[in-house]
């Protein structure tokens, strides 16, 4: 009993230097240095995506709402109005009927920047009120990325990339 006793022990608790299943403290650190080498090369180009998706987010929330002006007007067979918060597009802006009721409400894009018009009046035929087609341009303020909205006498909106209408 004496001799199976020793071998179960020796088996099941014997201290073997066994082979290493891990990672070394110098390949950790190697493999570290590489990811960050590459993080710091990609950092340049996603914030540059990000700044573009910005504007063009932007364009197409207001492309949006200018389609919502026009429909609403021809709805409601009234005037409707797309102006921005406080006199400046970078507030925001308002989807608003002849009651000075507010139908949407787009708050401020940050890191864009929104150049237009006063504001866009569609006729209850969904005409644009007024003998000049309103243009609208989109910049982001990180990169020189455009977006340009023009709608055209008809009420119909347009959307393409480019830094002038």
């Amino acid at each position: 009993m004496d001799i199976a006793c020793r071998t179960f022990f020796k088996t099941r608790f014997s201290f073997r230097k066994t082979s290493g299943n891990g990672f070394t403290l110098v390949e950790l650190l190697i493999v570290l240095s590489i990811v960050a080498v590459l993080a710091g090369l990609a950092a340049p180009s996603f914030s540059d995506l990000i700044a573009s998706r910005s504007v063009k987010s932007a364009a197409l929330e207001l492309f949006s709402s200018l389609l919502r002006a026009r429909s609403e007007a021809i709805t409601r067979n009234a005037t409707v109005t797309l102006a921005p918060v406080s006199g400046n597009w970078q507030n925001g802006w308002q989807v608003i009927s002849t009651t000075n009721t507010v139908l949407e409400n787009r708050a401020a894009v940050k890191g864009v920047t929104v150049t237009g018009p006063n504001h866009v009046v569609y006729r209850a035929s969904g005409r644009i009120s007024g003998t000049t087609a309103p243009s609208f341009v989109i910049t982001g303020s990180a990169t020189h990325t455009y977006q340009c909205i023009t709608v055209d006498l008809t009420g119909r909106p347009y959307m393409k990339a480019a830094s002038s209408c």
